[in-house]
């Protein structure tokens, strides 16, 4: 069974990709580990994961066309020791953040267990374009571009006369 389209309407035209990146991103969702996601300043934005127990050397922050990966991968610490309970596992992880055109990371720091990633959005100028409308059918006549033009007056020519 197939989920019905979020752009399914004839009115989003090429809309396919967003689609697509909004499947990559659920299906990259288990929801380790948690995250925030606040509004630092009118173009500013901070994603702020909770990763303890992870150091600077187990995470990796790449941008991948439009997305921001954020991987995390523990070594396993556990030779010569014998755990009686082991309730801290040492999970390895991914998270994927689908970026707005334009959006640039500014930063990232790690600090009391939490990873701190600065955006910046920079402000969105006001495109306006004027398409021009050309005649056509009943109207002036389109020029052909490319088309040879034969002189009608000439009859060894086999021009739109017919005579020749």
């Amino acid at each position: 069974m197939s989920r019905p389209s979020l752009f399914g309407s004839p009115l989003f035209l090429g809309f396919d990709h967003l689609e697509q990146m909004l499947d990559r991103v659920q299906k990259n969702s288990d929801g380790y580990p948690p995250y925030n996601i606040e509004q630092t300043g009118d173009t500013r934005l901070r994603i702020t994961l909770a990763v303890a127990g992870f150091s600077m050397d187990d995470l990796q922050i790449t941008q991948e066309d439009n997305q921001l990966v954020i991987r995390g991968r523990q070594k396993d610490d556990s030779d010569g020791r014998v755990f009686l309970h082991r309730g801290i596992a040492a999970r390895q992880f991914q998270r994927a953040f689908v970026l707005a055109e334009g959006i640039e990371v500014e930063g990232a720091w790690l600090d009391n267990g939490l990873l701190h990633v600065d955006l910046r959005r920079p402000l969105a100028e006001a495109r306006v374009k004027t398409i021009k409308i050309a005649a056509r059918g009943n109207g002036m006549q389109r020029p052909v571009v490319g088309s040879v033009v034969t002189n009608q007056s000439d009859p060894s020519t086999d021009g739109p006369t017919g005579e020749g």
